[in-house]
């Protein structure tokens, strides 16, 4: 056997005939026909590999292999973990677990020093007025010392058989977590090769270990173990992230500390006016503008409502009260609905503090800014039920009266 002949078997071999073909000068951009889940995890896993085997100097320094910290992957259109993303991380994980030149290393602080490339991933549905369209993947590795992104791939994925129930901290948070940080990993996780990644993001991601930590504990229902690692997050000078600030007040109602908590929903909204805007999840029962009936869900609205008035009120400032509604029913239906939502939450701002009245303005979107848009009615599109309060010019509201 020849010795060229013997590599291309091995190449065959450790990468598959789809990787090869692709790693070929002449192969056209990768495709975006859709297909089952494993496979698409496969085609955007084998895209990276092949990337990376045609940089010299990608062995690194943990026992010849290339070490690779991985941040937890998330949907890019709500920024939360799910189900599905979870599968998508330890598919991933599990593929590359078979390369010679590479090690998944656990996402800890420490590791972050010693691993040369960062691993970012995102879900993102291609269409959100099609429940069960397809979704597409995006993978990236960023070298660590010059935030660099060295290689970038995709795949497009059916719907099919994915849970995209949000993990627990997720299905339990007041107020979406994508913030800037969330919105730069997803910006990241789409940067073509040779483009730097997301510097924001990159700024931020000494603490994302405690984060990760910390939400681990959350979801294992380890509320004293998380709320200690969401305050060392909190402490730090890079820590003031949404994702933070909702652990300390979920961690800390869990635990029974009343004032602390309410406290931590004081912050989660002065952080939203400071950044123009809050989104806040307030359930609704079906086709009405009362409160979800189950007390463990809306109990606490009353505080979030007191506090969102208090610190609106103090700052002074005006705002579009705005209400949306899942993808059930008809346009006009849920135009209609979700404007008297809107009007129900200002009614009841007003009742915490006056001045509210003349600096607030109700309006519904009905499902025309979905973020799921699953029309599900559970927790996969909680998002969707949300109210927003939106920060506006107050002479341009007057003026709009």
């Amino acid at each position: 056997m020849t010795t060229t002949l013997a590599r291309w078997l091995q190449a065959l071999s450790s990468f598959g005939l789809a990787v090869l073909l692709a790693a070929c000068a002449s192969q056209p951009p990768p495709s975006k026909t859709e297909l089952p889940f494993d496979q698409a995890v496969a085609q955007a896993t084998d895209g990276l590999m092949v990337q990376t085997q045609k940089m010299q100097g990608f062995l690194g320094r943990m026992g010849g292999k290339s070490g690779v910290v991985l941040d937890p992957m998330i949907d890019a259109g709500s920024g939360q973990q799910t189900a599905a993303t979870q599968l998508l991380q330890d598919r991933v994980t599990e593929r590359l677990a078979t390369q010679d030149s590479i090690q998944v290393v656990p996402f800890q602080r420490a590791n972050l020093d010693k691993a040369r490339y960062l691993l970012t991933g995102t879900m993102t549905r291609l269409a959100v007025d099609q429940p069960r369209g397809p979704m597409e993947i995006n993978l990236a590795l960023t070298e660590l010392a010059g935030g660099k992104v060295i290689a970038q791939s995709s795949a497009v994925t059916r719907d099919e058989g994915l849970d995209h129930t949000p993990l627990l901290y997720y299905r339990d948070t007041p107020v979406p977590t994508k913030d800037r940080v969330v919105e730069g990993y997803v910006r990241t996780s789409a940067t073509a090769p040779g483009q730097k990644a997301d510097a924001y993001y990159l700024e931020r991601l000494a603490v994302a270990p405690l984060i990760k930590d910390a939400t681990s504990a959350y979801n294992a229902e380890r509320y004293q173990d998380a709320l200690a690692g969401y305050n060392a997050a909190g402490d730090s000078a890079i820590g003031e992230q949404l994702r933070v600030l909702n652990g300390i007040y979920l961690s800390s109602a869990k635990l029974g500390k009343t004032v602390d908590a309410e406290q931590a929903f004081g912050k989660l909204v002065a952080y939203g006016i400071a950044n123009q805007q809050l989104g806040v999840k307030f359930l609704f029962n079906p086709n009405s503008t009362v409160f979800w009936s189950e007390q463990k869900i809306s109990g606490p609205y009353p505080m979030w409502l007191r506090e969102i008035a208090k610190a609106s009120a103090g700052a002074k400032v005006c705002m579009d009260i705005i209400g949306h509604t899942s993808h059930t029913g008809s346009v006009a239906y849920n135009d209609t609905l979700s404007l008297q939502r809107a009007k129900f939450i200002q009614q009841r701002l007003v009742g915490e503090a006056a001045v509210l009245g003349a600096r607030t303005a109700p309006s519904g979107k009905g499902f025309r800014e979905n973020i799921i848009g699953s029309g599900t009615d559970d927790a996969v599109d909680a998002l969707d039920r949300r109210v927003e309060f939106k920060i506006v010019d107050c002479g341009v509201m007057q003026a709009a009266r």
